[in-house]
């Protein structure tokens, strides 16, 4: 509820925790009644403010954003205005704009206490839903009405805990002696799924071999509404019940009627049950988590394949004689690893988006554990926040980041004792850029990065460019410093890319 409530003229403490009772079920009463539910309290002489807001789940929307804390004059709206002052229920339409295809509403006066109106409660829709409405069944009116009047006087328990009602999902309304007396069409095909061809309506609930007796009988032994997930043959069904009193107010010895009487007595409840098939929605679910654990496992494979394709490497260099190709394999070894930590991590989440932060920690660490030459003091230092990518965009980074790291290792401290190589993440909302800074010997003098003979430079720039689709710099001076920005890749597109 909006915090203008408390602003409002006239309304207690006591008033404001009636209107969030009510509040609490406007989501459901939105859903079934295919409409916008706003509830208004008078701000004012000269203004009136939407204080809560549902909109529907089965339908499109009147409203397409929150008008929550919006405020209204008495010329904008006449009807509300009428029903806040006069307490007494409107009808009518409006339009938003003047060109606009009308809104129809229906407005109740919200009483607390000794008849004091404290609110109006605007059931809008448009037209062509208006005029569904009217053709329906009048026991569905019925029911409808009766939900509504539950709600008004905040007798509906529950009703915030139960998901919502979608456009797919059917209704039935159960009488007092427990027989169905309507059947939505979606209800009806739903039944017909697991094999009631014929109509249901006037039936007994309890001749049926679904859980509609029972889920109903709790709803009304609870007095709320209730919601269960039931297994109908091989489908799915996600119920909810919701009783709705026959009278006007409910006595307060009303426990006594909870067993639900007999057809010659006169019960206090009737239910509504709807119906929501999630047969599907379960059946994709599964799929996903197959396919998920598959792909994990794939990962896994792959990874200890690379460690292993790394440890021949690590074989063969060691076995080497020459130190020109203990280096090369060493490099090739350093490649395969940072590819591996891309796989790594994929084989351990379900999410194929990677955290580049944790992966740059991870390449670091490798490289302190193989590369670093104990008799120099370089420390590796990493910097910024989580910045989190698609696997294919990471596992460019994690190669372009393992090439700069190495390069700056091997060529930034030849002639020094050590020093820090840092490596710097930044997020920059559509974009990301890798900074990686040593305070080493620079660069050569008339260095051209287009002319440099340097493998791991060439693989950074082909990296960058087609991979990532960014750019790359190379700057001397004080150190070097190489700096990596590209846009990041949203549901396959790339943001802000140029047309």
């Amino acid at each position: 509820m909006d915090d203008v409530v408390y602003q409002c003229d006239g309304l207690t403490e006591g008033d404001i925790a009636f209107l969030q009772k009510i509040e609490r079920a406007l989501g459901i009463l939105a859903d079934i009644s295919r409409s916008d539910a706003l509830m208004y309290a008078q701000l004012s002489g000269v203004h009136a403010a939407v204080i809560a807001q549902a909109r529907s789940h089965s339908i499109a929307p009147v409203h397409a954003g929150s008008l929550l804390g919006h405020l209204v004059t008495s010329a904008e709206q006449p009807l509300v205005w009428r029903t806040l002052e006069h307490g007494r229920f409107s009808q009518g339409d409006f339009r938003l704009f003047a060109n606009d295809p009308p809104i129809m509403q229906k407005i109740y006066p919200i009483h607390q206490g000794g008849g004091k109106v404290i609110g109006a409660l605007s059931i809008e829709t448009n037209l062509l839903e208006h005029e569904r409405h009217r053709r329906r069944s009048r026991v569905f009116q019925r029911a409808l009405g009766l939900l509504q009047q539950m709600i008004l006087r905040g007798e509906l328990e529950g009703a915030q805990h139960l998901s919502p009602f979608g456009e797919h999902d059917g209704i039935m309304v159960i009488d007092e002696q427990k027989r169905i007396q309507y059947m939505s069409g979606i209800a009806t095909n739903l039944y017909r799924k697991i094999g009631y061809v014929e109509s249901l309506v006037g039936k007994h609930v309890a001749s049926l071999k679904t859980a509609d007796d029972n889920l109903a009988s709790i709803a009304v032994e609870k007095g709320r509404c209730i919601e269960q997930e039931v297994h109908q043959g091989s489908r799915i069904w996600i119920k909810k019940a919701i009783p709705l009193a026959t009278w006007e107010g409910r006595p307060a010895n009303w426990q006594r009627f909870l067993s639900w009487p007999t057809r010659n007595s006169h019960p206090p409840y009737q239910v509504m049950l709807t119906i929501h098939d999630e047969t599907e929605a379960r059946y994709r679910e599964r799929e996903l988590e197959v396919k998920s654990a598959m792909i994990q496992e794939v990962h896994h494979r792959v990874k200890n394949n690379l460690q292993t394709i790394a440890g021949l490497l690590r074989m063969s260099a060691r076995r080497t004689s020459s130190e020109e190709t203990r280096q090369a394999l060493q490099e090739a070894i350093n490649r395969i690893m940072s590819v591996a930590v891309i796989h790594e991590f994929l084989s351990h989440q379900e999410s194929r988006v990677i955290n580049i932060r944790e992966v740059s920690q991870r390449i670091i660490n490798q490289m302190q554990q193989g590369v670093l030459d104990p008799e120099k003091q370089i420390r590796l230092d990493l910097r910024g926040p989580n910045v989190y990518l698609p696997a294919r965009q990471a596992t460019a980074c994690a190669m372009v980041i393992n090439e700069l790291l190495q390069n700056a290792v091997e060529h930034g401290y030849q002639r020094k004792p050590g020093g820090t190589v840092s490596v710097q993440l930044i997020d920059e909302g559509d974009g990301v850029t890798i900074t990686i800074q040593d305070d080493g010997v620079g660069l050569p003098a008339g260095f051209d990065r287009q002319q440099a003979e340097s493998l791991g430079l060439q693989i950074v720039q082909t990296l960058v460019e087609h991979d990532l689709r960014g750019q790359f710099e190379l700057k001397g001076g004080d150190g070097v410093r190489a700096v990596v920005s590209f846009p990041k890749v949203v549901g396959g597109e790339i943001w802000n890319e140029p047309e």
